[in-house]
């Protein structure tokens, strides 16, 4: 058969590797004198093939058969009609064969179960773009937070997403325990050339988590520089994360610290209450719990910064609610709070300046500004008055809340006080903040 010489033209044309990755698995279904029709496994072998190797084989048929007018087609095998290489997975020529170094990856910590906010939306954004091989926001990102503020449910994130539309990515996640753990491995093993290929020249994409573990470890410092260096210039895709900001590394080399963060740095601050909001309704719903807008936003006023307590804590209510056999209510969940918040704390002026711009919905920099208008004056004001009437604040320290001195502090007082005894609304506004306060 034509295909057959074909084949054993083409097989001295290319290197073993290609000719068994890309040539061997073609199977010829169809040959006449005018076409001659092969088979690849899926639609992208068969794209593959066809850029890269169909004008080779084109040109080795006219050779073989220069009298004779002949198309190469190429379709798409049923899977019973190819068989599978024994590695199990397709690469493309001169990529090693070697697997990608995954941590463990959370089912849930995917880009679809991020809950975007003010706090996140940089690094989500940037994340995304990275995931997807856009350089929007350069090939360098440099993340850090509080703990469980979703430092590792973006970077999984990302992993999710390139393992769902590029399997073939070549990619690492790991800590930075890990990596520091593997280099020692490889030191004490003389193996660390194999180290040293694996993470630059086998490696399209890198994430280290936790980069603030390698305070005083110098030697690691200086190998991961050294990969950084060579990923970064030659633009492959770094995601690094830590605890704190990298100013605040004061363990860390200088030149070191400098290329983590030669690319974008950004935060995840604690969510708002909007984000919280959002946070604890998703939650409910993904664990099948009911909860009405009032317990949504009690549990939205006493669950801040560390999301896994709010995780914490919707399993909670919903095991105590199923354990009772009752819907639950503001009762229990104080109970199941106590266990994994503690006893609430004592009111002070941030967290009543706070709650006033929840329920004003009014942000932390409008409280702060110059601004006068009433919208943002009198709430301002009724801050003001119920720090004083709940804390053992100082005027000077309500006013430093809010960028002011004593002396408007006293003013703030002086009028929603007489704002109370004159005008009923203004009462009783004060009255239900006053008493959702007391109920925190």
């Amino acid at each position: 058969m034509m295909w057959d010489m074909l084949r054993e033209t083409l097989q001295e044309a290319l290197p073993e590797s290609e000719y068994n990755l890309w040539i061997k698995p073609l199977i010829c279904q169809k040959q006449d004198d005018q076409i001659i029709e092969l088979a690849g496994p899926d639609r992208f072998f068969c794209s593959w093939v066809r850029d890269r190797y169909l004008n080779l084989i084109n040109d080795k048929l006219k050779s073989l058969n220069a009298n004779d007018v002949r198309e190469v087609k190429l379709t798409v095998a049923g899977p019973r009609l190819i068989e599978s290489p024994k590695s199990g997975q397709l690469r493309l020529p001169g990529v090693h064969n070697q697997q990608a170094q995954l941590r463990s990856l959370h089912p849930g910590y995917t880009f679809e179960q991020f809950m975007v906010g003010q706090s996140n939306v940089l690094a989500r954004s940037a994340c995304h773009a990275l995931a997807n091989n856009e350089k929007t926001f350069g090939n360098c990102l440099f993340i850090n937070s509080s703990t469980g503020l979703g430092k590792s449910h973006l970077t999984q994130a990302v992993v999710h997403s390139v393992l769902d539309s590029a399997p073939a990515t070549m990619l690492h996640y790991v800590t930075a325990q890990q990596f520091s753990a593997e280099m020692v491995n490889g030191i004490m093993n003389k193996k660390m050339e194999q180290f040293s290929q694996k993470y630059i020249h086998n490696c399209d994409m890198l994430l280290v988590e936790d980069i603030h573990t390698l305070v005083g470890k110098n030697k690691t410092q200086e190998q991961l520089n050294t990969v950084l260096d060579y990923l970064i210039r030659s633009g492959k895709r770094v995601i690094l994360t830590a605890a704190v900001t990298a100013r605040k590394l004061d363990g860390l080399d200088e030149d070191f610290k400098s290329r983590m963060t030669s690319g974008l740095v950004t935060r995840i601050e604690a969510p708002d209450y909007t984000t919280r909001i959002n946070i604890i309704r998703h939650k409910a719903r993904v664990n099948n719990l009911k909860l009405d807008d009032t317990l949504v936003d009690f549990l939205a006023q006493h669950l801040k910064g560390d999301i896994r307590k709010t995780e914490s804590a919707i399993i909670g209510i919903k095991a105590k609610a199923c354990l009772l056999d009752t819907p639950p209510d503001k009762t229990l969940i104080k109970e199941v709070l106590s266990e994994v918040i503690g006893a609430p704390s004592r009111l002070d002026g941030e967290t009543i300046r706070n709650f006033i711009g929840c329920q004003y919905k009014i942000s932390l920099d409008e409280l702060k500004s110059r601004s006068r208008k009433r919208s943002v004056a009198f709430p301002r004001q009724i801050a003001m008055y119920l720090t004083r009437k709940y804390t053992d604040s100082s005027l000077a320290d309500i006013g430093s809340l809010y960028n002011r001195d004593h002396s408007t502090v006293l003013h703030a007082i002086r009028v929603v006080t007489r704002d109370m005894s004159q005008n009923s609304s203004v009462k009783e506004q004060i009255a239900l903040l006053s008493g959702k306060l007391q109920n925190r």
